[in-house]
């Protein structure tokens, strides 16, 4: 007869194992991504510069009222089963409100929400605002190994519902943290509004349409703000930079690497891309009137005028006015 004490010790000890399974798998990230095991914590300097200038991107460039800028930075820490936004998906109504008119109240309830009831969310940060199209702000974030991914929206002013940011980047590698990750950025369309151009009037889109990436080709309309046919694909509108701070016994202190001796991204003119933009002219006017003495051939004019002046060697605009020989219909 099997030893009772024996038996109850195998018991226990099968039921730890199970215990230790089901912990395991419960703590796993969802869709597979690999477990973080390195240090539990670790901050990080996120630089945002914007690289919005008017030679990059001269089709509309906004110059005033109000002038290319961009909106406070709003981001998160968080776990896999959290979502600020993702491609291809609708947005919440916080990114929306956020994506359309800069609100960020009903955002970051949302991010708290999740951080409360789903422990998905370790921290909320966000960086100032940057009051032209290539200006830089910057801010710290802290992550922890169970909440390894980063994700932040910034909008682009003005415009639609049109922004930048990333979605679940994730900063730790197995064992390690990642020391430096930088990450060139592109516009984004919320599906909210179906406004063409930076200045386009509130007009909802309805229904609802998922996030969009905006490319040089789509929209395919030549009203597009972004719609640069020529172009394979647009060159970045910003750039993300993040730097691991090391941690001292008294304070975090940064990194040899110092991203704010950099300054502001317009004083690297070498790097502004030069993007081409062609004129563009509107249709013909109407044949005018048939003018000239009667019994000899007459003239008479169409015009037409500049939509979009050409830029950055693009192709220059054509005439705008053109005649051709007529009889007189009414002469003296």
């Amino acid at each position: 007869m099997e030893n009772p004490s024996l038996a109850t010790a195998l018991g226990r000890a099968l039921w730890a194992l199970l215990l230790a399974t089901l912990g395991a798998a419960a703590g796993q990230p969802l869709g597979g991504e690999s477990i973080c095991t390195a240090r539990p914590l670790a901050k990080y300097s996120i630089t945002f510069s914007g690289k919005w200038s008017q030679s990059a991107f001269p089709k509309q460039y906004p110059l005033f009222r109000p002038p290319a800028q961009w909106s406070s930075l709003l981001g998160a820490a968080h776990s896999s089963d959290y979502s600020m936004w993702r491609k291809n998906e609708y947005v919440s109504n916080g990114l929306r409100d956020f994506a359309e008119r800069g609100e960020a109240w009903s955002l970051m309830k949302e991010m708290e929400a999740a951080g409360e009831k789903l422990q998905s969310v370790h921290e909320v940060f966000a960086a100032p605002a940057v009051p032209s199209g290539t200006g830089q702000t910057a801010t710290e974030l802290e992550a922890h190994s169970r909440h390894s991914l980063v994700s932040f929206v910034v909008r682009i002013i003005p415009s639609p519902d049109w922004f930048v940011g990333i979605d679940s980047l994730d900063l730790c590698e197995g064992g390690r943290w990642k020391e430096q990750v930088t990450v060139d950025l592109y516009p984004y369309d919320a599906g909210t509004d179906s406004g063409f151009t930076f200045s386009s009037p509130n007009f909802a889109t309805i229904p609802q349409d998922t996030v969009t990436e905006i490319t040089s080709s789509s929209p395919s309309h030549p009203a597009n703000s972004f719609y640069y046919p020529r172009l394979k694909s647009l060159p970045p509108i910003a750039r993300v930079t993040l730097v691991r701070l090391r941690q001292s016994p008294r304070a975090f202190v940064p990194p040899a690497l110092d991203l704010a001796s950099r300054g502001n991204e317009i004083v690297d003119s070498l790097s502004v891309p030069e993007t081409p933009l062609d004129c563009e002219v509107s249709l013909w006017s109407s044949w005018g009137l048939c003018r000239g003495p009667c019994g000899k051939l007459g003239a008479k004019s169409r015009t037409r005028y500049v939509r979009v002046q050409s830029a950055n060697n693009g192709t220059p605009c054509p005439e705008l006015e053109e005649e051709a020989e007529c009889v007189p219909d009414n002469c003296v």
